[in-house]
């Protein structure tokens, strides 16, 4: 496996981080396209994470409908339902599609208002299928729901809701989702340890920079362990998606590092800066507020644990 960036992917990570820095709120007419492929579609996703700029429709709509062969209109936003309450990431949805209509809940959809359409994965009589629905259906009600960092996020009833279609398109939705979630992650904690490595190495203590003790040292390198397999996992796990290859397991070994490993790195950051990284007006709580939503995106790690046995 070759994780080297081809010069178009390059171009693009550097364009997308120049978009992320100067004009945040432009990335998505800007960055992103139907066609995109898996692996574009990651660089920009983690140089979301480097500028804490969550993009979670990328992941969670327009890759899913690209690879089923599903046009999305030009700079349309599609979101996805993934959760149901006390069941994160369902394979066996309590939501369900009959009659030509679909009944349920979903708790944590983030960009619902304003998405072009929803994909809702439902049960029907043939088993686990995706729905896509329009959020402006009646029958559709949308209620604000807390976050760490503050993206839009939603609760999602449907009473009665008419749907376009439904395809065979669940497995695929969870795997995108991860693997978006790993590659925001990967661009927040590698930032995070660069603020962290920053700081330690011009901030002084008894006359010496804090990264000469040997104790911080030992901190951020662990740090620096988590980030470099985190990102490791991440793109192998992108590498096999994009080669149409079994991504299952290393998309889970990846899922499971970040829910287990993401908030102990982000802790020893915030710990390394002392009060500056309570400051408002330093950026690291941003990415630990991030980090926050990207743990429960994708279900806890314990959650991701069982995920990874039964998977294996």
């Amino acid at each position: 496996m070759d994780f080297t960036l081809d010069d178009t992917r390059v171009t693009l990570r550097e364009v997308a981080a120049d978009v992320f820095r100067d004009a945040p709120a432009a990335a998505w007419s800007t960055l992103v396209t139907a066609d995109m492929d898996v692996l574009s579609a990651m660089v920009v996703l983690t140089e979301a994470g480097r500028a804490a700029t969550p993009l979670p429709a990328l992941a969670l709509g327009v890759l899913p409908l690209a690879k089923h062969g599903i046009e999305v209109p030009e700079g349309a936003r599609v979101t996805a339902a993934l959760h149901e309450p006390s069941d994160p990431m369902t394979s066996r949805p309590r939501t369900r599609a009959a009659g030509g209509v679909i009944n349920g809940v979903k708790i944590g959809v983030p960009d619902a208002v304003g998405a072009h359409r929803i994909l809702v994965p439902v049960s029907t009589d043939e088993g686990a299928a995706v729905a896509l629905v329009d959020p402006e259906t009646p029958g559709v009600t949308l209620n604000p729901a807390p976050t760490s960092s503050g993206r839009p996020e939603f609760s999602l009833h449907l009473v009665d809701v008419p749907y376009e279609w439904t395809f065979d398109g669940l497995a695929d939705l969870h795997l995108f989702a991860l693997a978006g979630a790993c590659a925001t992650a990967d661009g927040v904690l590698a930032e995070a340890l660069e603020l962290t490595r920053k700081h330690v190495a011009t901030r002084e203590q008894f006359g010496r920079p804090l990264a000469t003790f040997q104790a911080v040292a030992q901190q951020i390198a662990e740090v620096y362990i988590s980030s470099r397999t985190l990102h490791l996992a991440t793109w192998s796990a992108c590498w096999r998606l994009a080669e149409g290859l079994d991504a299952e397991s290393d998309v889970d070994i990846a899922a499971h590092w970040l829910a287990e490993e993401l908030l102990p790195a982000m802790r020893t950051c915030h710990h390394l800066h002392g009060g500056l990284g309570l400051d408002i007006t330093y950026p690291l709580h941003r990415y630990y507020s991030l980090a926050k939503d990207l743990v429960r995106s994708i279900g806890g790690a314990r959650h991701r644990l069982e995920a990874l046995c039964t998977s294996n």
